[in-house]
């Protein structure tokens, strides 16, 4: 999308004395790219105490029984499934979960 905005100049100058950006494109963008990663990082941090980790063998067997049982009824029994609200996310679907919300690292401007 095209649009006109005011930066403040020594700011921009700043940021571009870094080196790590070619244009003021590249650096404005990887701003927005920062912010949007600041609320989901603001999003895990509200989640923190709140989630169960067992990663026990135990864990996981009950959560290899537990997806067969799934198929066999013919329910979604895969990791990224959406399932109905049941208390908490299987191992695999919360591994998946962080994943999602994980940040992408920075890989430079891609080429059209």
């Amino acid at each position: 999308m095209r649009t006109n905005i005011v930066i403040d100049d020594k700011l921009m100058a700043e940021v571009m004395a870094t080196g790590r950006f070619k244009t003021k494109r590249e650096a404005v963008e990887e701003g927005l790219r920062l912010l949007k990663r600041r609320q989901v990082y603001d999003g895990l941090l509200a989640l923190r105490g709140k989630l169960h980790w067992d990663d026990s063998d135990q864990g996981w067997a009950d959560y290899r029984n537990n997806q067969s049982a799934l198929k066999a009824k013919g329910l979604p029994h895969d990791a990224y499934a959406v399932l109905p609200p049941q208390g908490e996310p299987s191992p695999p679907a919360r591994v998946a979960l962080a994943a999602e919300a994980a940040p992408k690292p920075y890989r430079g401007r891609k080429k059209p």
